[in-house]
């Protein structure tokens, strides 16, 4: 399997930024999501989920900035 993966900016000119990594858990079927602040430890992270040919994993990065998020 090609472990491929699109180009990602790592310099966020304002605001705070995390990372989530949404992934196929082929134990159970489920998708599930974990978040990261930092970028080596997401793509770390995705990878280790990359098992075997039906396992995927995508790398979101998300602006935290209070200004910027919805409030319910």
């Amino acid at each position: 399997m090609a472990n491929t993966a699109a180009p990602v900016s790592i310099h966020h000119p304002t605001g705070e930024v995390e990372f989530h990594v949404t992934y196929l858990d082929t134990d159970t079927g489920r998708v599930r999501r974990e978040d990261f602040q930092d970028l080596m430890a997401a793509e770390r992270f995705a990878s280790a989920q990359l098992r075997d040919a039906d396992s995927w994993a995508v790398i979101d990065q998300v602006d935290t900035t209070p200004a910027k998020r919805l409030v319910a």
